[in-house]
């Protein structure tokens, strides 16, 4: 059996690296989204707050509803800009930014000025989405009068 010993190294003030243990590492990789500065200069961020607040107070009640996990890839001239995840499939549901932790069953790619007119109702979402203004990548069917789920219903 293993026994603990009283002993305690001592560390002295001299005790240090040697000259050349480490190695300088080159630059760090420019991350795919915004500072976190500049994450508040985006007009969506303001209403993804908003929307993360409303899930921490009803969130239980909308997983029982939903049952599912969004992803939104919010872009800006092609390149995503800002990733959040909305989880109203576990717990009592949850928010948060960057890409899903568990496979989204739905991710949302929208252009943030047309994210900010579907929020703010100057949009019809289902109009816009025919239109291809914005793209929705159903990985598991979510409604069940959905073609795709008719066609993966077992009758």
């Amino acid at each position: 059996m293993w026994k603990r010993s009283g002993h305690q190294p001592k560390i002295k003030a001299e005790d240090g690296p040697l000259a050349g243990q480490f190695e300088v590492l080159g630059s760090v990789p420019e991350p795919a989204m915004p500072h976190p500065l500049e994450l508040s200069e985006l007009e969506s961020f303001s209403v993804f707050e908003d929307i993360r607040l409303h899930i921490r107070e009803v969130g239980a009640h909308l997983v029982k509803k939903v049952n599912a996990i969004f992803q939104l890839d919010i872009t800006k001239d092609g390149k995503i800009i800002l990733q959040w995840t909305i989880d109203l499939k576990n717990g009592s549901g949850d928010m948060y930014p960057g890409p899903a932790r568990l496979p989204a069953d739905t991710v949302f790619t929208i252009p943030e000025p047309v994210f900010m007119e579907l929020v703010l109702g100057k949009m019809n979402p289902q109009k816009a989405f025919l239109a291809g203004k914005f793209k929705a990548n159903e990985m598991v069917p979510l409604v069940k009068g959905s073609p795709r789920a008719r066609f993966h219903s077992p009758v």
